[in-house]
């Protein structure tokens, strides 16, 4: 497969992060997505423990340790979006401790800030990235300021050539309307990170509901993800994201039914 997989932090459900590295590396994935904290209790239905890599200093060298022993890399810093609440410049102690775990990339969403300030602010934060050595992504959501490919495009504009990407998340980029065409004719050095998963092509009742707990393994939904993985740039990591919330609180392992999301994807995108 000409695709590299990575296994992202949504689709992990809570678990710690260097269970989450081992779990990737012995699914044969290079990368995965990583916060600095364990997400919110109702996206942790296996009731794992508590962390933070804010908080533990022995769980960050513990984490760098698998991260090297197993051949993996963070290929996105999560959690640094950009808020009316929070200023960019409060992010600099984030950044320092992705940017010692390694991370290749920051990547970052606003969170309902208005249009101009979220553009300067991903400027201020796309600078910091770039000082400690990372590259720098925008995700964009049918429900955030920043709502599609285009606009995530004109915030890159913004930033200045070559100090900024787009993080493609594929069930976003459908459902903002985002053609196949749009990926082929895109400049790849602008592809910052890719996340597929599947979903029905126009959605019903709270997007981010499904977005957050109800997607769907590649291959199982709508979404013409074949001919979007094929007009990537060649090796482009795939970053599954595929929360199976409900399949979660049934009580399968997370081991199974993560295996069995990378076991499925391998097979539709041969």
């Amino acid at each position: 497969m000409p695709h590299p997989l990575g296994l992202e932090l949504l689709t992990v459900l809570g678990l710690g992060p260097v269970e989450h590295v081992t779990l990737a590396a012995d699914l044969g994935c290079t990368a995965v997505s990583m916060g600095l904290t364990q997400l919110p209790e109702r996206f942790n239905p296996h009731g794992y423990p508590a962390w933070s890599l804010r908080d533990d200093a022995g769980l960050r060298r513990d984490l760098k340790a698998v991260l090297r022993d197993r051949g993996v890399a963070i290929s996105i810093a999560e959690g640094l979006g950009v808020s009316p609440d929070i200023d960019a410049s409060q992010r600099e102690a984030d950044m320092d401790l992705f940017a010692d775990l390694g991370a290749r990339r920051v990547n970052s969403v606003d969170m309902g800030a208005e249009r101009a300030r979220a553009f300067d602010q991903l400027a201020m934060l796309a600078e910091m990235a770039a000082e400690r050595g990372m590259g720098f992504s925008i995700e964009f959501c049918p429900l955030f300021t920043i709502r599609s490919l285009p606009e995530a495009l004109d915030a890159v504009r913004h930033i200045g050539e070559g100090r900024a990407g787009v993080l493609i998340d594929a069930m976003h980029f459908f459902r903002s309307g985002g053609t196949v065409r749009q990926i082929a004719e895109l400049d790849p050095a602008l592809i910052g990170h890719v996340q597929i998963s599947d979903a029905p092509r126009k959605g019903e009742g709270d997007y981010m509901a499904e977005a957050m707990t109800g997607r769907m393994v590649p291959g199982q939904g709508e979404l013409p993800l074949r001919e979007f993985v094929d007009a990537l740039p060649r090796g482009q990591v795939l970053g599954l994201e595929v929360p199976l919330m409900a399949t979660a609180q049934n009580g399968r392992v997370a081991r199974d039914y993560v295996g069995e999301i990378v076991k499925r994807t391998r097979e539709f995108l041969v």
